[in-house]
Order: C-alpha cells, then structure tokens, then sequence
C-alpha cells in the first residue's frame, strides 16, 4: 500500500505540475516576453478568497485516495493522502461569487502533529488574473492559527511568480473534516 501511495503521490505531482506549466503563448510569444523581462519592473499582488474543501456528502471535492497499513492507528493520520479540486470563493459562504479553483493534494507527513504536504495550484477564472494560476508547495500545520506557505511559481500574468500565502482555518468541522480557509496572497511577479 505504501508503494501505491507513493506512484499515486508523484504522478499526481507530475500532472499538477504539467497543468500549471500549460500556456497558451507559442514558443515566440514566451521568448519576446522573456526578452522584455529586464525592463520591467516586478510587481506585487495581493490576492484574498476562501478555499472549500469538503470531503462529505454526495459531491465532495476531496477525496481520500491512499492510505499507509499504519494510517488509521495513527493520531496523525500519518500517510493518508487526499486529492482536490476545491472552489475558490470571495466570501467564506459556498454561495458566495467563485473566482478559481484549487486543485492538488494534501498528505499527512506529521508523526507527532497534524502537518499535512501540501502541493496545490490556484487556477483563477475570473477578473485581471483569468486564467492565470500560482503553485504553492510546503507544509500546512492545520491547527495553528495562521500557516504560511511558499509560492514556488505561476502561469499566465503570474509567471515567474513567488511569495507565499498564508492560510487561516475559518471553520472545520472535525467530524467530516470539511473546511472553509481564508487564503491572503502575497505574489512577486513580472
């Protein structure tokens, strides 16, 4: 079972990472882009929304795919991995306008407190950054108050991006693990 979960960890990896890598510009258009790149200036944007994951009901949006033989007898759930395609909203209620969506996933890498690896790319659908999309990769200690995150990299007007973002729990339900975070962006991009 561990083998499993780690072929299913890296070939999620590899096809999330082939997805935020995906551009539309032909391999012109990159290249004039990167020639102009010592004129422009860097800019920083800051991005706020809220991150649905829900693992109950009919339609969850995360879903348990790997587990390790230890898993269930661990306080931690140590070695369970979950794969995503969570809504992105302005306000914390489900109702609330969408502006992307998250998709990745999320495994338990603590022995000794839930801290989950966290590997997700942020794909926004609507206003100046449609269709664009940052990657975050690091360590979401979910009980803590406030976590942060590194940006490793982005797409579209968030090429060449870096940052990081900072995650604050608005509600967890423990019993069905469902969860609202309020996401603050931080983002260093051309």
């Amino acid at each position: 079972m561990t083998k499993l979960a780690l072929v299913l960890l890296l070939f999620s990896l590899s096809m999330a990472m082939q997805l935020v890598q995906s551009t539309n510009d032909e391999p012109k258009e990159v290249d004039e882009w990167i020639q102009k790149l010592h004129h422009g200036e860097e800019k920083v944007s800051r991005l706020h929304f809220y991150f649905h994951d829900t693992l109950s009901g009919k339609n969850p949006s995360a879903v348990e795919v790997a587990e390790a033989s230890r898993t269930k007898k661990s306080p931690t759930l140590f070695g369970l991995i979950n794969i995503f395609d969570d809504p992105l909203t302005e306000g914390p209620e489900s109702t609330s306008k969408l502006v992307g969506r998250a998709q990745g996933l999320y495994g338990s890498a603590g022995q000794q407190e839930l801290g989950l690896l966290l590997a997700m790319n942020l794909f926004f659908t609507t206003g100046k950054f449609n269709g664009s999309g940052l990657t975050i990769l690091g360590r979401n200690a979910v009980f803590h108050s406030i976590r942060e995150m590194p940006i490793i990299g982005g797409t579209g007007a968030f090429r060449l991006a870096r940052g990081f973002v900072q995650a604050k729990t608005h509600f967890l339900n423990l019993t069905s693990g469902d969860a609202i975070v309020e996401y603050h962006v931080v983002a260093m991009h051309y």
